[in-house]
C-alpha cells in the first residue's frame, strides 16, 4: 500500500549541536576593543598627578603623548588592508602584543622620552585591536543584526572604561603607578591568547556554524560576503566618501580630550578625585547604553542618521559642561555626553559598511580614519596649553563643541550611494 502525503511523516528535526561560534568570537571582539581602550584612553587620567608628582612633567607634557595617537591614524588604512588580507586573528593578536609592550615600557620608564616611546607602540596597537577587525568580524558573523550587535561589541569600549579605572586608582593606591601599567600589561596579554585560540572570521567558517544553536536567521541569505562592495578608487570618487571622512575626523576629540581630561577637568572644579573618577564610570555607564540604543536605531534610520544625532548630542553636552561649571548639574550633563560619545564606535565601521559594501571594507575604514590625525594632534595639545594658560579647559570644550556641530551636519550631507554589487 502506497504512503499517502497525509500519512508521511514530518522530517524529524535536526539537532544543532555546539553554540555557534559567532557569540563568542563577538565577545572576544569585545572585550579586545573595551580592554584596549578603556587602560589607553579612560584610565590615561588617573596617572596624569602621579606623574607629575614623580618627575614634575607638566600637563602640557604629559598630554603631548596623546599626540601620538597620530600613529593610530596613519597606520590604520594599512591595518585595513591586511586584515582584509590576512583577516582578523593575525592583525588582533600581532596589536594586542604591540599594545602590551607599550605597557611594559611604561612600567619601567625613567624618562620623559620613554614615555612617548611606549605611547606611539600603543597608539600603534590600537587600530588592529578595536574598530576595524570588530566591525569586520561582527559584520561576517552576524550580517542582518550587525547595528545591534557592534552595539554589544563596542559597549566593550565602556565596560573597559567602568573597569579599567578603578582597578588603575586601585593599584596605583596600593603599589604604585607602575605596577598599575604592569597589571594593565597582562590583561592585553591574556586578551591576546584568547584570541589566538578562538578568533576566526572566514566564510567557510560561517558557512560551517549556520546549524548551531543560536545560529542567526540572517546569515546564510543576507550575508554581505567579501565579494560584494565598492573598491577604495570608486568611493574616492563620490562626494559622499568626503563627507563622511569629516564625519569620522571629529569623534576622536572624545578620547583624545574628553576622556583623557575629565577627571583632571572635574578636580580644576573643586571635585575631590575619588568623585572625578566616579564621573569616568558615569561616563562610561551611559556610554553602554548609547551603543545599545544607537546600534538598533542604525537598523532602522541608517547609520549615518544615527551618528549624526550623536555628534549632534556631543555638540550640546560640551557646551552644557561649560555652563554648568563644577556645579551638581555636571552629572547630567556627562550622562547626556555619554549617551552621545557611546555610539561613535558602533556607528563608524557600519557608516562604511552600508554604503560601501564589505569587498574592501577594511581598507575604506583605515582610510576613512586617516583625518583623525587633525584631533589627535591638536587636541590634546590645545587643551593642555590652555589649561596651564588659563587654569580651566572651557575654551577648548567648546572648540570642540563646534567641532561636534561640523561633523554632525557632514554626516547628514554623506548620502548613501546606490547599493554596490559584486563586481565592483
Amino acid at each position: 500500500m502506497a504512503v499517502t502525503p497525509r500519512d508521511a511523516k514530518p522530517p524529524a528535526p535536526v539537532k544543532r549541536r555546539g553554540l555557534y561560534n559567532g557569540w563568542l568570537i563577538a565577545l572576544i571582539a569585545s572585550l579586545a576593543s573595551g580592554l584596549t581602550i578603556g587602560t589607553s584612553n579612560y584610565a590615561f587620567g588617573v596617572f596624569i598627578e602621579p606623574l607629575e608628582e614623580q618627575y614634575g612633567w607638566t600637563r602640557t607634557q604629559i598630554n603631548t603623548a596623546l599626540v601620538f595617537g597620530v600613529a593610530s591614524a596613519l597606520i590604520s588604512p594599512l591595518v585595513g588592508r591586511w586584515i582584509d588580507r590576512f583577516g582578523s586573528r593575525p592583525v588582533m593578536v600581532g596589536s594586542l602584543v604591540v599594545v602590551a609592550a607599550g605597557f611594559v615600557i611604561y612600567a619601567g620608564m625613567t624618562s620623559l622620552w620613554h614615555f612617548y616611546v611606549a605611547s606611539a607602540l600603543i597608539y600603534l596597537g590600537l587600530p588592529g585591536a578595536t574598530m576595524i577587525p570588530s566591525g569586520r568580524l561582527i559584520s561576517i558573523w552576524f550580517a542582518g543584526t550587525r547595528g545591534r550587535m557592534m552595539g554589544f561589541v563596542t559597549a566593550g569600549n565602556n565596560i573597559g572604561g567602568l573597569t579599567m579605572v578603578p582597578l588603575a586608582a586601585l593599584v596605583v593606591g596600593t603599589s604604585g603607578w607602575r605596577w598599575g601599567y604592569v597589571a594593565f600589561a597582562v590583561i592585553i596579554l591574556l586578551i591576546g591568547l584568547v584570541t589566538l585560540i578562538y578568533v576566526r572570521d572566514r566564510q567557510s567558517d560561517v558557512d560551517a556554524a549556520r546549524d548551531k544553536r543560536w545560529a542567526p536567521r540572517e546569515s546564510e541569505k543576507e550575508s554581505l560576503g567579501d565579494s560584494v562592495g565598492y573598491s577604495l578608487g570608486d568611493v574616492m570618487r563620490m562626494r559622499s566618501f568626503y563627507f563622511l571622512a569629516i564625519g569620522h575626523a571629529v569623534p576622536p576629540f572624545t578620547y583624545a580630550v574628553v576622556v583623557t581630561q575629565l577627571i583632571p577637568h572635574l578636580e580644576s572644579q573643586g571635585i575631590s578625585s575619588g568623585a572625578a573618577a566616579t564621573g569616568v564610570m558615569l561616563l562610561s555607564m551611559f556610554g553602554i547604553a548609547s551603543k545599545l540604543i544607537f546600534g538598533r536605531l542604525s537598523e532602522t534610520i541608517t547609520a549615518r542618521w544615527a551618528m549624526a544625532i550623536s555628534l549632534a548630542f556631543q555638540s550640546a553636552a560640551l557646551f552644557l559642561l561649560i555652563i554648568v561649571g563644577g556645579s551638581a548639574a555636571v552629572w547630567f550633563v556627562i550622562a547626556f555626553y555619554g549617551m552621545g560619545m557611546g555610539a561613535m564606535g558602533a556607528l563608524l565601521p557600519l557608516t562604511v559598511v552600508e554604503a560601501y559594501g564589505m569587498r574592501h571594507f577594511g581598507t575604506i575604514l583605515g582610510v576613512t580614519s586617516m583625518p583623525s590625525v587633525i584631533p589627535i594632534i591638536v587636541g590634546p595639545l590645545m587643551a593642555g596649553m590652555i589649561f596651564d594658560t588659563y587654569g580651566t579647559y572651557d575654551i577648548a570644550f567648546g572648540i570642540m563643541g563646534l567641532m561636534f556641530a561640523l561633523g554632525a551636519l557632514a554626516m547628514a550631507m554623506a548620502r548613501r550611494p546606490v547599493t554596490p554589487g559584486s563586481t565592483a
